[in-house]
């Protein structure tokens, strides 16, 4: 007859002997791998509210000719590189928008007097991820236009327009009018421009199939975003392509820091709950000498001996991992949203990990019980020591 439940019958007495000593072990381990789900689960959510924090200021890829001289053909780019930019980053979307600037003359339909401004023609998708801001007024039904075109809050002001106006666009003679469909406040250069077809702004400079510039909005970490850039410089030897290092630098410092602090944080608490485990193991192997006596002296050996305080310690680990991680994730989005104001969403890849790591530290601590291993039966029955 197998000795299996048996085996497991000793383990259960074994546990279940002392449950204040139980409970105090528990609570231990409990408690780490709270601190410890909540901590990693915060850790992951931060890295990606920064980057969607740090996306929200606009792009932070720029792709653009190396000639400096944008009032001629050999300072811009060809239209057609748009089509050739990657579509995605680590999984994630990579919008881009190609952007060509003219200084032209604009004025609102039936007004005399043009004032100058800035038309920044764009094709592309994704430029209200590109472009920093909010809309204070939007049309879709406008947006279908094929003149249609968005003005910034101060030029809006400028020329007295809201959606669904019109504007009269001129350039050396050139000609154009587009219909508002949108106000945007950016609080940058942007609130001052004016943003229409690719196609209008290119007939105004008479520069058909040109751009000024690409802008991109990359999500990945910093690492991943300067692989990107180096990939695409390498795939367009013509183009001069950077990022914007003060975001990537600011991302990538901010990111390094919270992750060491949490990181930190999660190994000085492991360390105390490893501490704590230990105490109540050490008093455990005194309890257990004159057991463990017994049990070699009726022909235990002593690797099932070691076995049976090791299938005990990873139990108490199992146990304690799956409650406390599961306090530990809910406990992350209640922080999220103290801290950060936000809700932190839950990762459960960190449940099993955080579970993991309590069975080890578990384990680990139970290193005062290898030495009832070496534990003579002799001396047991004499009443030594």
């Amino acid at each position: 007859m197998s000795d299996v439940p048996m085996f497991w019958r000793i383990v259960r007495r074994l546990i279940t002997a002392n449950y204040g000593r139980l409970f105090v072990i528990l609570l231990a381990l409990g408690a780490g791998a709270a601190i410890t789900a909540a901590l990693l689960n915060l850790q992951i959510d931060a890295q990606r509210r920064l980057t969607t924090e740090f996306r929200a200021l606009g792009a932070n890829v720029i792709v653009a000719p190396r000639d400096a001289d944008a009032n001629s053909a050999g300072g811009t780019l060809e239209e057609g590189l748009l089509r050739g930019l990657p579509a995605e980053n680590a999984g994630k979307p990579v919008p881009a928008v190609a952007f060509l600037y003219v200084i032209g003359e604009v004025a609102k339909a039936g007004e005399i007097h043009d004032q100058a401004a800035v038309i920044a023609g764009t094709e592309g998708q994704g430029l209200t991820r590109v472009r920093p801001g909010q809309r204070t007024e939007y049309s879709a039904e406008l947006e279908k236009d094929p003149a249609a075109c968005e003005v910034g809050a101060k030029a809006a002001g400028q020329f007295k327009v809201h959606a669904g106006d019109s504007l009269r666009l001129r350039n050396q003679g050139r000609e154009a009018t587009c219909k508002v469909f949108a106000v945007v406040a950016t609080g940058g250069a942007e609130d001052t421009q004016i943003f229409s077809r690719l196609s209008t702004a290119q007939t105004l400079a008479d520069l058909p199939g040109r751009i000024s510039l690409v802008q991109l909005s990359v999500t990945g970490t910093p690492d991943s975003i300067e692989r990107f850039i180096a990939a695409l410089a390498e795939r367009m030897p013509g183009a001069d392509v950077h990022g914007i290092k003060q975001l990537a630098l600011a991302e990538g410092k901010l990111y390094n820091r919270i992750s060491g602090l949490l990181s930190a944080t999660v190994i000085i608490v492991l360390l105390l709950t490893s501490l704590c485990v230990m105490a109540g193991m050490s008093n455990v192997a005194i309890e257990r000498k004159n057991d463990v006596g017994l049990m070699k002296a009726i022909g235990g050996s002593v690797r099932r001996v070691v076995r049976l305080f090791l299938a005990e310690a990873i139990l108490m680990g199992i146990v304690g991992g799956l409650i406390g991680s599961a306090i530990g994730i809910g406990g992350s989005i209640w922080l999220g949203k103290s801290v950060f104001g936000v809700a932190a969403q839950p990762r459960w890849i960190v449940y099993p990990v955080s579970v993991g790591i309590t069975i080890i530290v578990s384990v680990a601590s139970a290193f005062p019980l290898r030495r009832l291993a070496s534990v003579r039966p002799a001396s047991v029955f004499r009443g030594e020591a």
